[in-house]
């Protein structure tokens, strides 16, 4: 499992990716918001969705934000073997009207994937470090300007004893990170958190179809 992808070969995939594009979401907008995070809201739209993942816009998380919208995300039941363990997400953008110094500005994004893994790869210590590179190369590649990442990576294996000793190991791959964007490019960071639920779900790094999120303002 290669921690890598050459330029060469986004830059490949990019051209391919742009020509299949596939159904739209819609989002919602609140036009009570201001309007910096309204723009960035609108910014979001922009977004290419990967064809392997289903994406919703999903409740924001409460009292965290002056203002935040979230979505979720996992591997559709098309894309995958294992209708029952898919790798999946969540995607939160947050907002404050005023600078905060721990965020070095108005925006933070936070992040959570998971996926499933094959247990002689949950094994190996190496994981944890080829994610973080999965999603450091996922934000440079996809032209995500930030600042101050952070993540934590997990690594579960599962072992069943008495009436569930039955089951096979399993393992897990759990990343939760946190960045703040820099740039007006929103969409780029929603991309580049797609890319790196498929990279731990054994997917391409660049997906082989896209589509756009469509706007919808609350009234």
């Amino acid at each position: 499992m290669g921690a890598s992808l050459g330029a060469a070969a986004w830059q490949t995939c990019l051209g391919q990716c742009n020509h299949n594009l596939e159904t739209m979401i819609d989002l919602e907008n609140d036009v009570n918001a201001s309007l910096i995070f309204q723009a960035a809201v609108d910014e979001l739209r922009r977004a290419d969705l990967r064809s392997e993942l289903d994406l919703n816009q999903i409740p924001a998380p409460g009292k965290i934000a002056q203002h935040a919208i979230a979505f979720a995300a996992s591997v559709s039941e098309g894309s995958s073997a294992d209708s029952g363990d898919r790798g999946t997400g969540r995607f939160v953008l947050l907002h404050e009207d005023s600078p905060q110094e721990q965020w070095g500005g108005n925006f933070r994004i936070i992040c959570f994937a998971k996926s499933p893994l094959e247990t002689e790869i949950g094994a190996d210590e190496m994981i944890s470090d080829i994610s973080w590179a999965w999603l450091n190369e996922a934000l440079e590649q996809r032209h995500a300007e930030f600042s101050l990442a952070s993540a934590t990576v997990t690594r579960v294996i599962s072992t069943g004893y008495g009436a569930l000793e039955q089951q096979s190991d399993h393992a897990e791959l759990e990343m939760r990170a946190s960045w703040s964007p820099e740039g007006a490019t929103f969409s780029s960071h929603i991309e580049a958190w797609q890319d790196l639920i498929c990279m731990m779900s054994g997917y391409p790094a660049l997906p082989q179809g896209i589509s756009h999120i469509e706007a919808k303002r609350n009234r």
